[in-house]
């Protein structure tokens, strides 16, 4: 694995000359934002070099390379699933790539079920923390020599990233909420005992993805930022069934004010 990571970030080095301190990895439904960058290079995920593909809906396949912000960027149009099919190494396998390519900041969206009763379907939900219920761990195995085995986690979602992001929220009059973001497997949504039970083990939103990518970025040594997108609630009294284009829809509705957000925190990095 190792190999082929330093091998794919070689091919891309070879390919752009830009080199980003800034990555951004766009979720279901999320994927507008990019229009929002200043593309100078765009490659399909099926032109990279041991890179995975994405198959859901939503998820365009494509990684960035521009400017945001006035600043140099590079974005995931579209992630990888566990419930795809794929493993953790693999799910993950960008993340180790821009570690190679020498990101130090990664930003990460999702669309997810509420179940805070204060949440608002299109709310922006500041992720100050998250709950693993993946049934394998991105770092099992080996060691990765770019941490420890055993790395703390108890700042996975940077503090200072945090302060940032409600100050701009404030100073543009854009509603945020605040809360712990679970992941589970997938691909199914959740039971209403299971959106009671998750609330009941303190989190606030529940989601099929994430929470791999920010663990293996910890372990790098890269600072996150997470914002989930609330597109339906998991509130006793509220659920409603839900498809995955409804999802797509209520993220859609609410991207320009995470780009809002993005765009002015990468300004000020």
């Amino acid at each position: 694995m190792l190999q082929q990571i330093k091998e794919t970030a070689e091919w891309i080095k070879q390919h752009t000359a830009m080199r980003p301190l800034t990555a951004i990895v766009l979720g279901t439904g999320l994927g507008r934002l990019a229009q929002e960058i200043e593309i100078v290079e765009a490659f399909p995920y099926q032109d990279i070099p041991n890179f995975p593909v994405s198959t859901v809906e939503g998820h365009s396949g494509k990684l960035i390379f521009g400017r945001l912000g006035g600043k140099d960027v590079m974005a995931l149009q579209g992630r990888f699933h566990f419930y795809e099919g794929y493993n953790m190494k693999q799910v993950t396998f960008p993340i180790r790539v821009m570690y190679e390519l020498g990101i130090q900041n990664l930003f990460v969206s999702n669309a997810a079920g509420g179940m805070n009763p204060d949440f608002e379907i299109g709310d922006l939900m500041l992720i100050t923390d998250h709950i693993n219920f993946m049934p394998e761990h991105p770092l099992h195995g080996p060691n990765f020599p770019t941490g420890p085995r055993f790395p703390d986690m108890h700042e996975a979602y940077d503090h200072q990233f945090l302060d940032m992001a409600r100050a701009i929220a404030k100073e543009k009059g854009i509603r945020t909420v605040e809360g712990v973001y679970l992941a589970t497997q997938g691909p199914t949504f959740e039971t209403p005992a299971e959106y009671k039970m998750y609330h009941i083990f303190g989190a606030d939103a529940v989601g099929m993805s994430t929470v791999p990518e920010v663990i293996v970025a910890h372990h790098c040594g890269i600072r996150v930022f997470g914002v989930s997108i609330i597109t339906d609630l998991g509130v006793e009294g509220k659920i409603v069934e839900v498809s995955h284009e409804e999802v797509q829809k209520a993220a859609d509705a609410v991207q320009p004010l995470m780009a809002e957000i993005f765009r002015e925190m990468v300004k000020r990095i």
